[in-house]
């Protein structure tokens, strides 16, 4: 990398983007510790409804629980059905028109225990307070990725800088606690490079630009991602479906997220029981813990699925046992079933990457893990500013000053590379660029 003028550039730029993010990345660390113990969280906080019993004592069978949640909550539709291990209650995800959910609990004898807004749910708060903070704004989760992205770059200049100042090897000069300061940020900096960029990287299937991209990137080309099938699900045997019921022009199967879809037919005639498809999911191997997604029409299919990223407490499983098996809604035999490895790349990336960052891959070390790099990042935050605080008193601001050169190439080139991979870094990179060209033109113009 040239040193015609790359080390001042870095500099200024890891000073500015550390006082415009740093407000934002830290509600990203503290919200992000929250959600990393969020089932220890969720197993205290709602014991009723995660492992209480209902008052009534008779037992009744899973369809007559769904039938009687459809009388007690008018206007809601069941999206999904999760079947938990012990000591877990059953848990009925219902949504309406107007966007609202809640999860009913179901006990041992398929009674109702209670229900929840799942708006209002530790998980589902924490997530949103991730994402978003809390405002579900489609420019805020830019904001968080855009803070994402230059969390990069401070890395990365950081680890720069680090060696080309010699931090690691140089003594303070006459005892200066500056000094000190600097070195210990760039230290703490440097252990938690690795692990850090790992916990941003795989938080990217969740931002609101390059995931959504990488997503339809997988979609497009599912040999990488999760296979033809799981983004086209297969359809019923329409000869099922009983002839009083069909139509002239069948309505298409949903695709988009068969997983979440609040179009579902509970009660189309002919249907096979849910009781039967827990039966036939057992059949093919498919244990518990496991949701199912009632078909979106006439020629939708029973969608029996064990997740590694549910997001839900008690649900999760190791990547290795994905499963998404597809269930003919009227004969009930099985239509196909993919598994972990029939994914592409980018599909394991996903399956891989998001328990990870959630701190749940690998137990409870997982989580150790994630909180200490968090908590190390703090404290890396925390000295940097007071080494800014100490030169500070001494020198006004201290802010960095601009040398009127142009940036080096390998400057320009790092910055690219970075921008192809984080495109809304990029975008920003580009914007900087053309003010600091503005501002060494002028200049120089100024001393002509």
């Amino acid at each position: 990398m040239s040193n015609k003028n790359t080390f001042n550039p870095f500099r200024r730029l890891h000073f500015y983007a550390a006082w415009f993010i740093t407000p934002l990345l830290l509600t990203l660390i503290l919200s992000g510790i929250g959600f990393l113990f969020y089932p220890e969280i969720e197993n205290n906080l709602y014991k009723k409804e995660f492992f209480g019993q209902s008052d009534r004592k008779e037992m009744q069978s899973v369809d007559e629980a769904i039938k009687e949640i459809g009388n007690k909550f008018e206007g809601y539709t069941v999206s999904k059905i999760s079947m938990m291990e012990d000591p877990y209650n059953n848990r009925v995800t219902i949504s309406n028109d107007e966007g609202d959910s809640r999860y009913i609990f179901l006990d041992s004898n398929n009674q109702i225990v209670a229900n929840q807004n799942t708006k209002y749910t530790y998980s589902n708060f924490m997530r949103n307070f991730h994402s978003s903070l809390l405002t579900e704004s489609t420019f805020v989760r830019y904001l968080v990725e855009l803070t994402a992205c230059w969390a990069v770059f401070l890395i990365v200049s950081g680890i720069y800088m680090t060696f080309k100042k010699r931090l690691l090897v140089k003594r303070s000069k006459k005892g200066t606690t500056i000094f000190r300061f600097q070195k210990l940020h760039a230290i703490f900096g440097l252990v938690i490079s690795i692990p850090l960029m790992v916990i941003v990287i795989t938080g990217i299937p969740w931002s609101v630009f390059m995931g959504s991209h990488i997503s339809q990137f997988g979609a497009e080309h599912p040999e990488l991602g999760r296979t033809e099938l799981r983004y086209n699900p297969p359809q019923s045997d329409v000869n099922e479906i009983p002839w009083a019921t069909r139509s002239l022009s069948q309505p298409a199967s949903n695709h988009n997220n068969h997983h979440t879809s609040s179009n579902t037919y509970t009660n189309i005639p002919g249907q096979q029981t849910l009781e039967a498809i827990i039966k036939e999911s057992q059949n093919e191997n498919i244990p518990r813990p496991f949701s199912i997604v009632y078909p979106s029409d006439e020629t939708g299919v029973f969608t029996v699925s064990k997740g590694s990223n549910t997001g839900v407490t008690g649900l999760d499983v190791s990547p290795y046992r994905e499963t998404t098996a597809y269930f003919d809604q009227y004969s009930g035999k099985l239509i196909a079933k993919i598994n972990f490895d029939d994914y592409g790349f980018i599909g394991k990336w996903f399956t891989w990457g998001i328990p990870l960052h959630e701190g749940h891959l690998f137990g409870i070390a997982n989580k150790i893990i994630n909180f200490v790099v968090c908590i190390a990042f703090l404290v890396a935050i925390a000295l940097g500013f007071s080494s800014w605080m100490k030169r500070a008193k001494f020198d006004h601001l201290a802010l960095p000053k601009r040398i009127n050169k142009p940036w080096s190439i390998g400057m320009i080139i790092t910055m690219f590379i970075l921008g192809i991979l984080m495109p809304l870094f990029g975008i920003s990179i580009l914007v900087i660029f053309i003010i600091e060209s503005i501002l060494y033109y002028s200049k120089k113009n100024n001393y002509a």
